[in-house]
């Protein structure tokens, strides 16, 4: 009997200790105040890639939302060459830097622009075919590549023979060459021949149907203008729009299944890369409800922000107006950082509205490589998005052709 007792004992003991680790593992999960996103809209694109050490994001996120209209259209999943972008843009861009006399902003940076004329001008490729990896690396490594190209185009530019020798940009196309390979003139693929013109044709996209876009004050509305950022070189024009249109468009589109190419500015600490998370905290919030309130307003801004910026806990988020976009974008709080693709929508557990953006930061992350900007991140940090025309709600459309018309 009492060994019986005492095995009972132990076996009551053990589901004791079970049931209080239980709870408070429930208790733990309860109180996890931190973001969880739930997806409402997700358009169908291409896998997450990695520029790795290179400042491509243009390339990447204009060559993702390029494939993601393939695939829209045509239910074909390319992976196109990236490089094959690059190497187009900075050889066109060495042209106008020398003819600029250098006064031109001159590195890896450039705008969706440049995917959209590259694939005009010169066709594209896939990956396969161009992977621009010829120095030695397993993944895109730039820096040596970059300052060697600057080097050159500035050495150029002082004119040491008081004229310009007629080889000088054979001398630096071949740099490029060595680095990411000979550009292709005819390759093979699918047991098919194509040139990166005709490959363009067959996969059926064209440039001429999409259209950039911002929205600043400082020039009229439903007008385009050159957007003054320094990697915007070719001094491309996007159409002007107010703020509300311009979140009108990218919820349209994706409404509609179109993914949107987005630049912003991802220096604010409000982005979280490691959590997923990209937001525009209020610094002195209205409501505290929920909050001890008295120890809230005892913190010096210094140890509020350090709680605000936790990503801990779900926090009110600065109302954006368009006279705040326009005083980040005059002061540089805003810059021309980082191009991405806006491939759906979601909502936190308190139902606000988040985006869901794939980065090209490669996949070993706690989103497989997407993270969830929130709409005032998106309202305030937007530089400029790319749309498919048909992605544009009508109503708006024909205010850019009423104004053409006046």
């Amino acid at each position: 009997m009492k060994f019986k007792t005492l095995i009972i004992l132990m076996v009551s003991a053990f589901m004791l200790n079970t049931t209080l680790f239980a709870q408070e593992e429930n208790k733990e999960k309860k109180e996890d105040k931190g973001y969880h996103f739930t997806d409402e809209v997700v358009v169908p694109h291409t896998s997450v890639k990695n520029q790795y050490r290179s400042g491509t994001c243009w390339s990447f996120s204009g060559i993702g939302f390029v494939e993601a209209e393939i695939l829209r259209e045509t239910g074909v999943k390319y992976d196109l060459s990236e490089m094959f972008c690059v190497n187009h843009t900075y050889r066109d861009k060495a042209t106008k830097y020398v003819r600029m006399h250098g006064h031109l902003n001159f590195g890896s940076g450039a705008e969706f622009t440049d995917v959209f004329r590259v694939i005009e001008k010169y066709g594209i490729v896939p990956d396969t075919v161009y992977p621009g990896l010829q120095y030695g690396e397993k993944m895109h490594t730039h820096g040596e590549l970059d300052e060697i190209l600057k080097s050159y185009v500035d050495a150029i530019v002082k004119n040491k023979n008081r004229k310009l020798t007629p080889v000088w940009h054979e001398g630096f196309d071949k740099v490029i060459d060595t680095y990411l390979g000979d550009l292709p003139g005819k390759f093979t693929y699918n047991g098919k021949e194509y040139t990166p013109e005709s490959f363009r044709d067959m996969t059926g996209f064209a440039p001429d149907n999409y259209i950039e876009l911002t929205s600043y004050m400082h020039h009229p509305y439903y007008k385009p203008f050159a957007l003054a950022i320094p990697d915007n070189w070719l001094w491309a024009e996007s159409m002007n729009v107010p703020l509300d249109d311009m979140m009108e468009i990218i919820d349209y589109a994706l409404d509609n299944g179109y993914t949107v190419a987005w630049g912003a500015d991802v220096s604010d600490r409000g982005f979280n890369w490691k959590k997923g998370v990209a937001i525009i905290p209020n610094e002195n919030p209205k409501d505290l409800s929920g909050t001890d309130r008295a120890r809230w307003e005892a913190l010096s801004q210094k140890e509020r922000n350090k709680e605000l910026y936790s990503f801990d806990s779900i926090v009110e988020e600065v109302h954006v107006t368009p006279e705040l976009r326009q005083q980040h974008y005059d002061n540089y709080k805003v810059t021309d950082d980082h191009g991405m693709l806006i491939v759906g929508r979601a909502k936190d557990q308190k139902g606000n509205i988040y985006y869901k953006v794939k980065n090209s930061w490669g996949t070993d992350h706690v989103y497989k490589g997407y993270f969830y900007a929130s709409k005032a991140f998106v309202e305030l940090q937007t530089i400029g998005i790319a749309v498919n025309e048909k992605a544009i709600p009508k109503k708006i459309r024909k205010k850019f052709k009423d104004d053409d018309d006046d």
